[in-house]
């Protein structure tokens, strides 16, 4: 397979100029930590993007930061930590759950635009993308956004490349709004509470004045999986229910305090401060009880989001009726599935079931014939997938940029 390494913005456009050319599509990577997502693409070029690397201007006073695609995630999040700021839709890091190495870029975490636990209070990836530069599908450089918000205009372009997966532009650089870390958090955690009280439990907080930054539910046999990652919380025989509180630590420690008391009926409620709510949440953002070297390695891992209120009866029941474990995040809305192996990962089953909620379903981490056999993004219906198909078409019209990732079987 040829690698095609560019240098700046221009490299990228002459190279895909040349791909159109001869009609060869471009899988586009920056250190290729995600590319066991998605259909699996015929291709004999990958375009590298490790080499855009630099932070070209980031200003902690202004809250903003700008920086190549190929920018090291790890490294970016270590500079604006060095400021006490952060990314507050709290980005995934995929390495445990798929058994790679932690490599994963800004441009790739702008592509897939999964979010954390704090994404139900600051929103996803494409909220805090404010601007980029990016190479069409024409091989034509263009400029969506800007470096504050009020700059959008007519079309929000950053939005659609937010979670596009790379198959409407190739991103060379993108600036994104950061935001001040909180000076201390404090978790309250449930012991004992079933899928569907736990999810009225986590229901109740986030309805309280109390500004919640993080709500999940691990059932036992999810903390059973989870063994080391989350051994500080005691026995694994019993569901653990997590709810986050973000602030000033005066503010921080009275909220905690009034949640309690708003959730006796629940059972009473064990405090973890800051380090030790830290590291929880850590493994909850990346999933590490379904870790690729733990005990469920090799089990087909699904993400499904859905209604809150419809997430404990739907997760209870795919673990029941599968053998499987679950995670819930963002107070039930979203569910991790890590079901037992067979041909298709379960997914007739986890698409009829997510459909009859309206949800909807990907499978994030199976082999490479599984990806090839069902649909690893959730099938969009008539008139969804028309549209879908003509915003690609208007970026991309020849099909270069990573064909047939998000479409099984679409090589057009």
């Amino acid at each position: 397979m040829d690698t095609l390494k560019v240098r700046d913005a221009k490299d990228v456009e002459q190279v895909v100029r040349a791909a159109i050319a001869s009609e060869q599509p471009l899988e586009i990577i920056g250190h290729g930590s995600k590319r066991q997502i998605g259909q699996p693409m015929a291709t004999n070029a990958l375009l590298d993007l490790s080499a855009l690397n630099a932070v070209t201007a980031y200003e902690p006073n202004e809250l903003i930061i700008t920086v190549q695609a190929g920018a090291p995630l790890a490294d970016v999040k270590s500079l604006i930590d060095s400021r006490n700021q952060q990314f507050a839709f709290e980005p995934i890091d995929t390495a445990a759950l798929l058994g790679t190495p932690n490599l994963g870029t800004i441009g790739g975490m702008i592509g897939v635009g999964l979010a954390g636990p704090r994404r139900i209070r600051a929103g996803g990836a494409r909220d805090h993308l404010l601007g980029a530069h990016a190479v069409s599908g024409f091989g034509d450089s263009f400029k969506a956004g800007g470096r504050v918000v009020k700059n959008v205009t007519g079309y929000d372009l950053c939005k659609l490349l937010a979670g596009s997966w790379g198959t409407l532009a190739v991103m060379t650089e993108v600036t994104l709004k950061v935001m001040p870390r909180p000076e201390s958090e404090r978790t309250l955690l449930l012991r004992g509470l079933d899928d569907a009280t736990a999810v009225r439990a986590m229901t109740a907080a986030l309805g309280s004045p109390f500004d919640l930054s993080g709500a999940a539910h691990l059932p036992s046999s999810a903390f059973r999986a989870a063994a080391g990652a989350l051994a500080d919380l005691g026995s694994p025989q019993q569901a653990v229910t997590l709810l986050r509180l973000e602030g000033i630590t005066a503010s921080a420690v009275h909220r905690a305090a009034a949640l309690g008391k708003i959730l006796t009926p629940f059972g009473p409620a064990q405090i973890l401060e800051d380090a030790a709510s830290a590291a929880v949440w850590r493994s909850v953002r990346d999933v590490t009880p379904f870790a690729a070297d733990g005990a469920l390695g090799a089990w087909p891992v699904w993400r499904i989001v859905c209604p809150p209120a419809a997430g404990g009866a739907l997760g209870e029941r795919l673990a029941r009726d599968t053998g499987g474990d679950v995670i819930y995040d963002w107070g039930g809305g979203l569910i991790w599935a890590a079901l037992p192996a067979t041909p298709d990962a379960r997914a007739a089953l986890v698409r009829q079931r997510v459909n009859a909620v309206g949800g909807h379903a990907t499978l994030i981490r199976a082999s490479d014939e599984v990806r090839r056999s069902v649909d690893v993004f959730h099938p969009q219906q008539g008139g969804v997938a028309s549209l879908s198909e003509r915003v690609r078409h208007s970026f991309d019209p020849k099909n270069i940029l990573n064909r047939g990732r998000m479409i099984r079987g679409f090589l057009a």
